[in-house]
This record gives structure tokens, C-alpha cells and sequence, in this order.
């Protein structure tokens, strides 16, 4: 009895089971390792790309700021009084001050998008020496170059090195930029050897770019040298109690975090997406545990008579689980690091999204991500191993070794409490808000739902299945199919949670990308009601009062509307929105209003965009102040318009209230209505002409159907990656169909091998199993469609308001549905046919008469 009882004891015991299983049932466990893998996969792979594109971006800023303490950036893109220099060297906590002229610029004839920057070399060269050039022999481009600038002269430039790969131009020639709608042409001089390699850069002196570009008597930044008395706090704050309304405090690490903050939903909500996945494999190993523990009852049974205890029982199917964890997630980490490797390489580190797009720096796997990751795995399998864990630990011994499981459980009711009160707390979690920016409780909503789903699959497959066994004439195998699927209700949960999770996800992404989609159509159909448009708010073309006038009288025009885009500062801590201005009331181009006031106030009206609304906590009739003055400008809300393009949040003006608070009467936009819309084509090659011959640049002219093509390009584009994981699990989720009904099927030789003793055919056990596979399809094609679309409506008006501050209508794409719900009705029947060919050519006697 003592060796007997050593040879159960837990320590050697479950290496011996789970080997034995994994020889005797191979692709089972490789499957549910592979789709552990799978998800850590795509998680992991996000994570990568986008740490290493943040990581980029943030270097670049601090590259680009220097040995700064503070930076002093304008407000809006109007800059602020440089008067304020003045004012900022004069406190005794500030050693030095370099003023920075900061703008977008065009280079040459290429087209080339630079940010060109004006500096004072001397003032440059103690705080922001990274920014100074290095000139170069214009007569030979191969001579080494000669040293530091010393200054810098009115008409010479200096490129990064990327800016000299895009523009084309060479140390000596002549470049054309283009800034703020004029135009001066430059001498190249040198390049800038301090400027991190993939910035695009042109350096030129301050004096220069305020006198060519428009900017006299404003600047765009100060970067700040703190004196050696001062500390930080200090420094901070005595700039704070100075600063006019039109200039903000900022630093390097501020700008890294605006942007990240920018992008943070959007990473989370991708790795989120990611490891939809890893909650299908999560399934998968339930059900290839379920499946194990059906199957080896009767050892288990033995076991237990021989003196293993209940928790060692269930510690058998929890260390499995842990070994199936821990082999999927080292594989998965590993496919990870390649598959974020290949798309840094191959695609670009933006994933679709624009956030970093052109950032790419090395990858940097640190130990903690590592770790994350792989406790994710690890607790997702054994999480699948738990249930059927205790089920096995709850086997009657006496019982379990002659009693097949599904007699066990005849006459059983499933048990439906537990998930109706899953449903309930999605509910609640669906109604809290955000926290810190971040859907949270929606993801865990998004998770009850899921859990009460599964949790009720067997109640709905018993309440759709048994009226039809109460149906005759459908033949003895049909009648065979419902009946064991009646009598096996732990058996159909086990088949049916993996398709449920597949489908349910699956469902729930193709309608929130549906419905985002069609709203985007739909707005741009609303708001692109002009024929022609013009710039886009190109840098290098801006229309003065005069050349308005011209470029609106011009025959083929019936009406031209002007406008202009700045960015402007509501709060430090968070990205700049986008300030419009244009005509409102008096304009035939009606914005997409949601929400306006009942009667107008007196004021300076404005009309702010939804995100904008909810970034910022703003109401109709609310008065807020625009930092446009040294003062700020009181202004009031009189309209909310629905606005998918820009995530940070929009402003629209009146362009005559714009003109009368800042003097500023050029605009760099036209909607144009054509005198003969059907004779668009034309029309726009002579306009191109015209506008080009009054301002003096080339415009840039779209319509307004390619506008829409382009935006909706794009946005099928930031939804590649995911289409791309749902995809991944679609195919994890059939596999998962396959792979777990052909290992029920193997739990149930005996089975077949009594139906062929007593004369059922071949053919007639196949059709059986095409009728429970079948059968198991639309019980679970039905809880997967009713989870789908309450997880859709999660997403749809809980995640995504709350991660990108957008509403939007629900969508539903019947076709893409209805062709989803055949091929998995499909591919249940096939796999089931398969997977009983095999079974049925068991030799019936041999079948019967096994008793280890």
C-alpha cells in the first residue's frame, strides 16, 4: 500500500499524466499552445512598435530642446510679442534666453515638409547647440566640412540630413522655402550634424524668418537656461505669474506627454484588440481541459481510489494548464519580437494611426513588459483550466469508473443565475466613466458580458434544442444527435465556449467598425458640400483681401468661401485644437450641428467640435477665453458639431471676428461652388491656372469625391491592423471549432462502437455527427450573435466615446453577418463529418469490449 500510495503522490504524478496526454492527443494541446501564442503574440508585437515609436518621438523632442530648463511656446501658431523676450532674460532666476522662430515650410520644386526653424546662433550656441550648422564647400562636395557657424548670414539655410534627402539639394544651391504663405529663396550652407537622423529640419536666422515670413515683431518659443541660484519650482514659478494670455509654459517632457496622450487610446485599444485573441485561446484551453477530463474520468477515478486526494486532482488539471501557459507565452514573446521587427522594417512604426508616423527607434524590450506578458498567458491558461479542474475533483470515484460522464449528467438543469447576474454587472460597468482618459470599465463590461454569455450557452442550447426532440419523422440520426446533445450539457459547454468567444468578439468588431465607418461616411457626405477645394491649408499658399476679391470674381466661380486653420492652445496639459475660421451664419456650407443654442448672447460666438466638448467639459451657452491676445479673448459657445478628423478637438470662428481681433485678413482655404458642377473637370484645370497666376504659388485643388476616397483610404488604413487581428481570430476561433468537437468525438469510441455492434451504418454515425456539429453550430452562432452585439454597443457607445471623445450610430452589416453565420454553420458540419470518418472506422467489437 505505501509504494502504491507513492506512486499517486502529486509531485511525479501529473509530469506522468500530461505526457501521456500529449502523446496520445498531440494536436489538442498544440492548438491550445498555438493560440496562447497567437495572442501574446499580437499583444506583445503593439506593445513593441508603439513604445519604440513613442520612444522616438520623445528623443526627438528632447534633441531638439537642448540643455533647456523651460521652453515658452505661443499659445497658438500666431506666435506671441517678443517682448517678452526682454521680459523673460531680465528675471534673476533665467541665466539665458533663445528666442525661436518656429514654422511648417515647403522646400523647392520637391515639395519637401521641413520644420524650418529661426534662431540667434549666439543665443543658440549655450542652450540649443544641436540646432547650429556646419558649413560646407559649395565647389566640392566631397571636401570635409570646415567647422562650427559662427553665424548665420540673412540668406544662407541649413538641412538635416533628411531634409537633404527629401528636397534634393546640394551644399551651394539655391533653395525656394516656402513659409506662411511667402516665398525667399536661400542659399544651402551646410548641414545640421546635431539633428537626430529622420528629422526633417531647415535652421535659418531669426532675423531672416521674421522679416521674409511674415512674423515681425512675434515669436513662436523661448528656450530657457535656468540660473545656478534657481531651482525648477522657482523657475516655474516666476514664468507663470508673468506669462501673458497668448504664451504657455512648456518643456520637452510636457510635449512628449501631449502627444502621447494623444495617441495613449488608441495604443491601449490595439493591444486591447490584440489580445482578443488570447481570450479565444483563454477558451481553448477550457475546452481542450474540459475534453481531457471527460476523457480520463475513469483514471482519475482510480486515482482517487488509490488514495489521491480532491485538490490533487484539481492541481493536475491547474499545473497542466500552467505548462500549456508557459509554452505559449515564451513562443508567443518570441513571435512578438519578430513580427514587430518585420513592421518597423517593412511598414512604419504608426500602425495606420498617424500619431508617429516617420518615428521609428530601436526596439527596446524591457524586463517588465516581459513579465506582463507573460503573466498574461500563463493566468489566461490555467483561468481555462480552473472549471473543468473542480469538476474533476468533484467526481464520485465509485461512480466515475464505470459511469460514462454523459450519464452522469442526464437530467441535470444548467444553471442560468450566474450569468444573468454576469449580464447585470456589464451593465453597471457599462454606465461608469472613464478613468484617467481610459475606458476601463468598459473592457471589464466588455468581459462580463462575454462570461455570462458562455456561462448561459448550455440553458439557451437546452431551450433550443428540446423542442426539436420532441419532433418526429426527422430520422434516427437526427434524433441521436439532439439527444446526446441533451443529455451532455458539459460536453456542448465545452464545444461551445471557443465558438462563442470567436464569434462573439468577431461579431462585435464588425459591427463597431461598421458603424464607425458609415459615420464617417455619412459626415463626409454632410460636410464636403462645396465642388472644388483649394490648399487645405497647405503651408505655402496664403490669398490676401485683394487676391480674395480676384480669385471670387472669376467666371467659372458662382461662390468662393475663405478660411484658415491654426492650432490653438486651450490647456498646456493637453494637445492644441484646431482653430477655423470661416463663415458660419452667413455661409451656404452648413456645419454638422448636434447641439446649438436657443437665442444668440452677446459676444464673440464659436462653434467647437464634440470632441472638443467632452475633452474640455463644455456646454452650450458656456463662456470660455481663447488665449488670441496678450489678454485672452472672452468668447461663448454657440454650437456642438460632429467632427471625426480631429481627435483633439476643433473651434470654428467667424472669419470677421477673427479678421477684427487680429488684423489678419489672409486665408489659406477656398470652397469653391462652380457656375456648371456637371463641367467640374474642366473647370478645375482652369481655376489651377487662375489661382496659380494671382497668388504666385501652385494650389493644391481637390473635389470633393476625392476627398471623401481619401479619407475613408485612411481610415480603412488605421483599421488595417484591425482587420488584420480579427482575422487572426476568425482563424483561431475555427480552428478552435475543429479541434475541439474532433476530441469530443474521441471521448466517445465506445459510443460509436455500440452503434455499429447493433447494426447502425457508417454513414448513418457520420450524418449523426454532421447533425451535432450542426446543431452545435447554431446554438452557438446564436449566443455568439446575441454577445457580438451587445459587446458592439459597448464599443460602440461606451469604449469608443470614452477613448477618442466620438458618438456615433450603430451599423449593421447584414450581408457581411449572414456570411460569417454560413461559413461557420459550414465549417461545423465539415469538421464534424471529418472528424466522424474517422471515428466510425473503429472497429465496432474492439470498441465494446475496451475496459483498461
Amino acid at each position: 500500500m505505501t509504494s502504491v500510495r507513492q506512486m499517486v503522490q502529486p509531485s511525479p504524478i501529473w509530469r506522468w499524466l500530461l505526457l501521456g496526454q500529449l502523446r496520445t492527443f498531440p494536436f489538442r494541446y498544440i492548438f491550445a499552445v498555438l493560440s496562447i501564442a497567437i495572442g501574446i503574440a499580437l499583444g506583445f508585437s503593439v506593445h513593441l512598435i508603439n513604445a519604440s515609436a513613442s520612444d522616438a518621438f520623445g528623443d526627438a523632442v528632447r534633441n531638439m530642446s537642448g540643455s533647456s530648463d523651460a521652453q515658452v511656446a505661443g499659445a497658438t501658431s500666431l506666435g506671441f510679442d517678443e517682448q517678452l523676450y526682454g521680459q523673460v532674460y531680465n528675471l534673476s532666476e533665467v541665466a539665458d534666453v533663445s528666442p525661436v522662430i518656429e514654422m511648417s515650410a515647403v522646400l523647392g520644386e520637391s515639395g519637401a515638409r521641413v520644420k524650418l526653424l529661426g534662431i540667434d546662433p549666439f543665443r543658440a550656441a549655450t542652450i540649443t547647440p544641436v540646432l547650429l550648422g556646419r558649413q560646407e564647400s559649395s565647389n566640392d562636395q566631397s571636401a570635409s566640412r570646415r567647422g562650427d557657424q559662427a553665424a548665420l548670414a540673412t540668406n544662407i539655410a541649413y538641412l538635416s540630413d533628411a531634409a537633404f534627402a527629401s528636397s534634393n539639394a546640394k551644399p551651394g544651391d539655391l533653395l525656394t522655402i516656402r513659409a506662411n504663405g511667402q516665398t525667399h529663396d536661400f542659399q544651402v550652407a551646410g548641414d545640421l550634424p546635431g539633428i537626430e537622423a529622420g528629422q526633417s529640419v531647415a535652421v535659418i536666422d531669426i532675423a531672416a524668418a521674421q522679416w521674409h515670413f511674415d512674423r515681425l515683431g512675434v515669436l513662436d518659443r523661448l528656450d530657457i537656461k535656468r540660473s545656478e541660484k534657481a531651482t525648477q519650482s522657482s523657475l516655474t514659478r516666476a514664468m507663470q505669474e508673468m506669462l501673458p494670455r497668448d504664451a504657455r509654459l512648456s518643456g520637452a517632457e510636457n510635449e512628449i506627454q501631449k502627444r502621447t496622450s494623444l495617441s495613449r487610446a488608441y495604443r491601449v485599444n490595439l493591444e486591447m484588440l490584440a489580445l482578443v485573441a488570447l481570450v479565444t485561446g483563454g477558451f481553448l484551453v477550457y475546452s481542450a481541459q474540459s475534453l481531457s477530463a471527460q476523457k480520463r474520468q475513469q483514471q482519475f477515478a482510480l486515482l482517487r481510489i488509490l488514495g489521491l486526494q480532491k485538490s490533487s486532482l484539481q492541481h493536475q488539471l491547474l499545473w497542466e494548464g500552467l505548462a500549456l501557459g508557459l509554452a505559449g507565452s515564451i513562443l508567443g514573446l518570441i513571435l512578438g519580437y519578430a513580427f514587430a521587427y518585420l513592421i518597423l522594417t517593412i511598414i512604419g512604426s504608426d500602425l495606420g494611426g498617424g500619431y508617429f508616423s516617420g518615428s521609428t527607434g530601436p526596439i527596446d524590450v524591457t524586463i517588465s513588459a516581459l513579465l506582463v506578458f507573460l503573466g498574461f498567458g500563463i493566468f489566461t491558461a490555467i483561468f481555462g483550466s480552473f472549471a473543468p479542474g473542480r469538476r474533476a475533483a468533484a467526481l464520485n470515484p465509485a461512480q466515475a469508473i464505470k459511469t460514462a460522464v454523459d450519464h452522469q449528467e442526464k437530467g441535470k438543469q444548467p444553471i442560468w443565475l450566474p450569468g444573468v447576474a454576469l449580464l447585470v454587472v456589464a451593465g453597471g460597468l457599462a454606465l461608469l466613466p472613464a478613468v484617467d482618459g481610459l475606458p476601463i470599465f468598459g473592457y471589464l463590461a466588455v468581459a462580463a458580458v462575454l462570461a455570462g454569455a458562455i456561462w448561459l450557452t448550455p440553458w439557451l442550447a437546452r431551450g433550443l434544442l428540446t423542442p426539436l426532440s420532441r419532433l418526429s419523422g426527422r430520422g434516427i440520426a437526427f434524433d441521436l444527435a439532439v439527444h446526446h446533445l441533451l443529455r451532455s450539457p458539459s460536453q456542448a459547454a465545452a464545444a461551445l465556449g471557443g465558438i462563442v468567444a470567436s464569434v462573439g468578439l468577431m461579431i462585435a468588431m464588425v459591427i463597431m467598425v461598421s458603424s464607425f465607418r458609415t459615420s464617417v461616411d455619412n459626415w463626409l457626405e454632410s460636410i464636403l458640400s462645396a465642388d472644388l477645394y483649394v490648399s487645405g491649408g497647405l503651408v505655402e499658399t496664403s490669398f490676401d483681401s485683394k487676391q480674395q476679391a480676384e480669385i471670387a470674381g472669376l467666371p467659372d466661380i458662382a461662390d468662393a468661401e475663405f478660411s484658415k486653420t491654426i492650432n490653438i492652445s486651450l490647456d498646456p496639459k493637453q494637445p492644441p485644437v484646431n482653430l477655423t475660421v470661416r463663415p458660419v451664419e452667413s455661409s451656404q456650407y452648413d456645419l454638422p450641428l448636434i447641439a446649438v443654442a436657443e437665442q444668440r448672447t452677446a459676444g464673440i460666438p464659436v462653434w467647437i467640435s464634440e470632441p472638443a466638448a467632452r475633452i474640455y467639459d463644455l456646454q452650450i451657452d458656456q463662456n470660455i477665453s481663447l488665449p488670441i491676445g496678450a489678454r485672452g479673448t472672452p468668447v461663448y459657445v454657440a454650437g456642438i458639431w460632429s467632427d471625426y478628423a480631429r481627435q483633439q478637438g476643433a473651434i470654428v470662428m467667424e472669419s470677421e471676428d477673427y479678421t477684427v481681433l487680429t488684423g489678419i485678413s489672409a486665408r489659406s482655404e477656398i470652397a469653391i461652388s462652380l457656375q456648371d458642377p456637371q463641367d467640374i473637370s474642366a473647370a478645375s484645370e482652369r481655376l489651377k491656372a487662375q489661382i496659380r497666376d494671382i497668388a504666385g504659388t501652385e494650389p493644391q485643388m481637390s473635389n470633393a469625391a476625392g476627398i471623401r476616397d481619401i479619407a475613408l483610404g485612411l481610415f480603412d488604413r488605421s483599421f488595417a491592423i484591425t482587420y488584420g487581428l480579427e482575422a487572426v481570430a476568425i482563424f483561431i476561433g475555427m480552428v478552435g471549432v475543429g479541434a475541439t468537437f474532433a476530441a469530443q468525438v474521441g471521448t466517445r469510441v465506445k459510443e460509436f462502437g455500440m452503434l455499429r455492434h447493433i447494426g447502425f451504418g457508417r454513414r448513418e454515425i457520420i450524418k449523426m455527427l454532421a447533425y451535432e456539429g450542426l446543431l452545435l453550430g447554431i446554438v452557438g452562432l446564436a449566443a455568439g450573435l446575441l454577445s457580438g452585439f451587445a459587446i458592439s454597443q459597448i464599443l460602440v457607445h461606451v469604449i469608443n466615446p470614452q477613448s477618442f471623445n466620438l458618438t456615433m450610430k450603430t451599423a449593421i452589416p447584414y450581408m457581411l453577418l449572414l456570411g460569417i453565420s454560413a461559413t461557420l454553420l459550414i465549417t461545423s458540419g465539415l469538421t464534424a463529418i471529418f472528424a466522424g470518418r474517422r471515428a466510425a472506422a473503429a472497429d465496432a467489437l474492439r470498441a465494446v469490449n475496451e475496459d483498461w
